[in-house]
């Protein structure tokens, strides 16, 4: 008996699953959760859950103090994460140094989710969960998102759900798994493990979860503020095989075409990592960090721990007091941004292909240095006062698009665990024909599939690009 090579049966395997996750991405339909009765139940478990959230001084964190020689802000147990200084020095960018809080959380996480095949087709087990910072707080989740400490039970608090099925001899059959890092300019080395696990056993959800396919997925992407960041992410680690083109000759079709690992490509995938490795080289960022009592241009307040021009971030604290989480009641730290955010992508056809423009961006918080980023990734206010040219690359391409060259436009949250109402305009911005093929140094135009490879390893696409690789993935 002669026996397939190894490689040659993971890339069978991985083609099955790619096929499969496809077929789910292509099917709206779903008679355990109909999309009418998930509007239905997803406004049921809004007015079934509580939870209260209100800013409080940082006096009335209860297990949460400064530390009286570093100032860092931290938990008694030791656990959970702790709000510390960062001290930065790099020759990328208009700042040459800086100090800035930083969270700082070296445990990592589990954003996990479950598919069972149902009727066939494959179906994600989501849950509709709260989050203290999320605005509106009843958001769609992983069927796991959970900290080392939270499903280690650091709180004391009840068990994760369907934790069994990521961790130990319980776990299924895993498709995707992978660690991804996330806001670089507010965390410090941060990772969680992104996973989908396949189960063929009886999975009843409990009320706060459903099962639904990729394509109903897909769908609700296209709506503000439903599909958390953490589901997001997992989401876009999802490997599809090139689906049917139809009649369209447009946009979807050059959409489909950059599926497709078949197709033209202006930069190889060796050129493209020789790209990002030797901008990794380019830059010089030396990092440290610091505590937060040594962090200038940083003023703490009874309630707050702000910038001195009212830009960028704040370092608040809430209560939070509910009935649909582990513990009924704590307190804790969040990071509140001082405006909305724009992240984009811009896009072009080229040979028929639908390319994005991605910028290898440096940021200070991430393991590698440089993770590749949207074309446009700031909040436009803290520009305010600046000199035109302070303001970032194609950032008014995006902003005055005419309305039949945006693509995909919908306001999504940040993590609504360690952020307070963070939000985000999330763009897809089909290019003017015109617009060139070489911008800067610093950017390049990739596929879908050249992204959707990439986010197959750790360290390749920021979490922001990670969001926009799913919306993507839903326009097909």
């Amino acid at each position: 008996m002669v026996r397939a090579p190894a490689n040659a049966l993971l890339r069978r395997e991985n083609r099955e699953h790619e096929h499969r996750f496809t077929e789910s991405g292509s099917t709206s339909d779903n008679r355990l959760m109909p999309t009418d009765r998930f509007h239905e139940w997803f406004a049921e478990r809004a007015r079934a859950g509580v939870l209260e959230v209100r800013r409080v001084p940082f006096a009335e964190l209860d297990g949460w103090d400064f530390d009286p020689d570093t100032g860092n802000l931290g938990h008694v147990s030791g656990r959970f994460f702790t709000v510390e200084g960062l001290e930065v020095r790099t020759d990328y960018g208009p700042v040459p140094h800086w100090t800035q809080p930083i969270i700082n959380q070296p445990e990592i996480g589990i954003l996990g989710i479950l598919v069972k095949q149902i009727d066939g087709v494959l179906h994600c087990l989501m849950q509709a969960k709260m989050e203290p910072g999320n605005l509106p707080l009843l958001q769609l989740s992983p069927t796991v998102q959970a900290t080392h400490s939270n499903y280690t039970r650091v709180h004391r608090g009840g068990s994760v759900p369907y934790l069994e099925h990521f961790v130990g001899d319980r776990r299924g059959r895993v498709l995707v798994d992978v660690l991804q890092s996330e806001q670089g300019a507010w965390f410090h080395h941060k990772r969680n493990r992104n996973i989908v696990v396949e189960t063929t056993q009886d999975v009843p959800p409990h009320p706060d979860f459903c099962w639904l396919t990729l394509g109903q997925l897909q769908e609700l992407l296209q709506l503000d503020n439903v599909v958390n960041m953490d589901a997001r992410t997992v989401l876009s680690c999802i490997p599809f095989a090139t689906p049917g083109t139809g009649a369209d000759s447009g946009f979807r079709s050059a959409l489909v075409r950059s599926l497709s690992r078949d197709e033209g490509t202006l930069h190889s995938m060796a050129e493209t990592l020789s790209w990002i490795t030797e901008t990794k080289t380019r830059y010089r960022l030396a990092v440290r960090r610091i505590p937060l009592n040594d962090v200038t241009g940083w003023h703490r307040r009874d309630d707050a721990i702000a910038h001195r021009e009212g830009k960028y971030f704040e370092t608040v604290a809430v209560s939070v007091e509910g009935n649909t989480r582990e513990v009924r009641s704590w307190t804790q730290p969040l990071f509140a941004p001082c405006g909305q955010g724009v992240i984009a992508f811009l896009t072009k056809r080229i040979e028929g292909v639908l390319h994005v423009l991605v910028h290898a961006r440096v940021e200070p918080g991430h393991l590698d240095m440089v993770e590749l980023a949207p074309t446009v990734q700031c909040t436009p206010s803290n520009y305010d006062g600046l000199p035109a040219g302070s303001r970032p690359a194609f950032l008014d391409d995006v902003l005055t698009a005419p309305p039949e060259r945006i693509r995909y436009d919908a306001v999504q949250s940040e993590e609504g665990g360690r952020f307070y109402r963070a939000r985000n305009r999330y763009m897809v911005v089909e290019a003017d024909d015109d617009f060139p093929l070489t911008v800067s140094e610093d950017h390049r135009w990739l596929t879908v599939s050249q992204l959707t490879d990439l986010v197959q390893h750790s360290r390749y696409l920021n979490v922001q690009a990670r969001t926009l690789t799913a919306c993507l993935h839903g326009l097909w």
